[in-house]
């Protein structure tokens, strides 16, 4: 067998494997319960879940998306992350050789993570965004990704625009139009990708805002001036793709 195609199949298994517990802190993390004390347990009826319960993606198939217990459907959001891990660890893989491709992966799920909190809850809080900043500048001292001192003065102009933009809204319309946790997330995301990046970050995530409204307004969806966005997951959307592309130069 070709070991190139080997190679890409550890990168979906793996990121099917760290899937699974990305999905889990999403399902029960809002909801204030442990993801790591005692034994994986069906959602809806408590059950303890065995071997043939958590493998990634397969399990879920063979049970028909369904608990073997209770009979209630596996929350699909499980299924969801599960694939989209699998693909990041694919196309990091793909991108990079190890151990770069490694790190790729890890910043790929942990913006997976952020992305879905702030999509689904309006939620990005400093526990993920936070160590961000300290792990983009170890990376760029091991010498993965752009320079430190671009990414250092990235996270500072980062943090530092996004607040001048949240502070300035507040002062002319009187509201809020934007969450805290969004001038730390950018911080964060400077660290990675350097200050270089930064205008193709914010350019990045305005299109896919804009490209959300029309896809709303096609829907039928009601879309006004207070209609809020999850700046924080277009941020995330946007930032992986281009850390691929930087990382590899």
């Amino acid at each position: 067998m070709n070991p190139e195609f080997i190679y890409q199949g550890i990168g979906l298994v793996f990121g099917a494997i760290l899937g699974s517990f990305v999905a889990t802190l999403l399902v029960r993390w809002p909801q204030g319960r442990s993801v790591i004390a005692g034994r994986s347990r069906c959602d809806s009826c408590g059950r303890k879940l065995g071997p043939g319960d958590l493998v990634p993606l397969l399990s879920y198939a063979a049970l028909h998306g369904r608990c073997r217990g209770c009979g209630n459907r596996i929350d699909r959001r499980h299924l969801a992350v599960e694939l989209t891990a699998a693909m990041i660890g694919l196309v990091a893989l793909l991108a990079h050789p190890l151990p770069l491709a490694a790190i790729s992966v890890l910043l790929g799920l942990w913006l997976l993570l952020i992305a879905a909190l702030d999509l689904q809850h309006q939620w990005l809080p400093d526990r993920l965004t936070l160590p961000l900043i300290p792990l983009g500048l170890v990376a760029a001292w091991a010498g993965y990704g752009p320079p430190l001192e671009e990414r250092a003065i990235g996270a500072a102009l980062g943090w530092t625009t996004l607040f001048l933009i949240a502070l300035s809204y507040r002062r002319l319309r009187g509201r809020e139009g934007m969450g805290g946790g969004d001038p730390k997330l950018v911080a964060a995301l400077g660290a990675w990708l350097g200050v270089l990046q930064l205008p193709y970050l914010l350019l990045g995530s305005g299109l896919l805002g804009l490209a959300s409204v029309l896809l709303m307004r096609m829907r039928g969806d009601t879309v006004t001036a207070t209609t809020r966005l999850p700046l924080g997951t277009l941020l995330a959307l946007t930032a992986w793709p281009i850390w691929l592309v930087v990382a590899g130069r």
